[in-house]
C-alpha cells in the first residue's frame, strides 16, 4: 500500500530533524516546498492538509491550473527557469520566485509588478557547479548582478538558489552548497536593502539532508514527498 503524502511529510521531517541536530539547527528555520510538477491538483491539496503552506511549480501552465483550484490556500513559489515573455503570466499569480538570473528577465517582472502595484520576492540563480545543461548566473557574476538589480525597486532579492548535480551519493553535492552559503553570506553582510539575502533555497529529494547541513532554509521536495505521478497537464 502506497503511503500517503501525510506519511511522507513525517517521514520527511524526521530526516530533517535529524539533519539539523547534527549541525545544531532547528528544523523551524526550513520550509519544505512541494514540488507538484508531477502531481494532480488532488495530490497537491493532500500536501496542504497535511500542513504543507508552500506549493513549487515549475511550469506555467501548471500552476495556473493548480492554482485556479487551490487559490491563496498555499504560499505559490515559480522555481522553473522562466521567459521573459510569460513573466506577465506568472506574476500576479506567484509569492516568491526561484529563478531570477538575467536583467532582461528582471526588467520585464519590474514592469508587470509596476503595473499591479505589487513587489516580488526573488532568489537570484546561481550555476555554482559550472554544468551547461543548468541554468543561473556564474558565481563571480552575482555580486554585479545583485548591484544592478537595486535599479529595480519592485525586486527584492531574499536569497540565493542552486541546483546541485545528481548523485548517487548524496555528500557530492556538499562542495556546491557549501560555495552558495558562503557566496550568500558574504552578500548578506553588505546589507543592501533591495538584497537583503538571507535565505537559502538548495535542496531536493536526493541531496536535502546535505543541503539542510550547509544551512538551506528553502528545501525543493517532490519525489520522496508528493510522488511521481506524471501527470499529463
Amino acid at each position: 500500500m502506497n503511503a500517503t503524502v501525510e506519511q511522507q511529510y513525517d517521514a520527511l521531517k524526521k530526516r530533517m530533524e535529524r539533519a539539523t541536530s547534527k549541525v545544531g539547527r532547528r528544523v523551524e528555520e526550513i520550509h519544505v516546498i512541494a514540488v507538484t510538477k508531477y502531481v494532480s491538483i488532488q495530490t497537491a491539496n493532500e500536501a496542504i492538509k497535511a500542513g504543507i503552506s508552500h506549493i513549487g511549480e515549475n511550469r506555467l501552465e501548471g500552476l495556473l491550473e493548480k492554482k485556479a483550484v487551490i487559490g491563496d490556500g498555499a504560499t505559490w513559489h515559480f522555481i522553473g527557469s522562466l521567459q521573459s515573455r510569460k513573466a506577465k503570466d506568472v506574476i500576479g499569480h506567484i509569492s516568491v520566485l526561484h529563478s531570477l538570473d538575467r536583467l532582461s528577465l528582471a526588467k520585464e517582472v519590474q514592469k508587470r509588478l509596476v503595473e499591479r502595484e505589487k513587489t516580488l520576492d526573488c532568489f537570484v540563480q546561481v550555476n555554482v557547479s559550472g554544468e551547461t545543461s543548468k541554468s543561473g548566473l556564474a558565481p563571480e557574476e552575482v555580486d554585479s548582478f545583485i548591484m544592478a538589480l537595486a535599479e529595480y525597486d519592485r525586486i527584492r532579492v531574499i536569497g540565493l538558489m542552486t541546483m546541485a548535480p545528481y548523485a548517487e551519493n548524496a555528500e557530492e553535492t556538499r562542495p556546491h552548497f557549501k560555495a552558495l552559503k558562503q557566496l550568500q553570506q558574504r552578500i548578506a553582510d553588505k546589507e543592501y536593502v533591495h538584497a537583503p539575502c538571507t535565505e537559502l533555497s538548495m535542496g531536493m529529494s536526493n541531496d536535502f539532508e546535505v543541503a539542510v547541513e550547509e544551512g538551506a532554509t528553502y528545501i525543493r521536495i517532490g519525489t520522496i514527498l508528493v510522488g511521481n505521478e506524471q501527470v499529463s497537464e
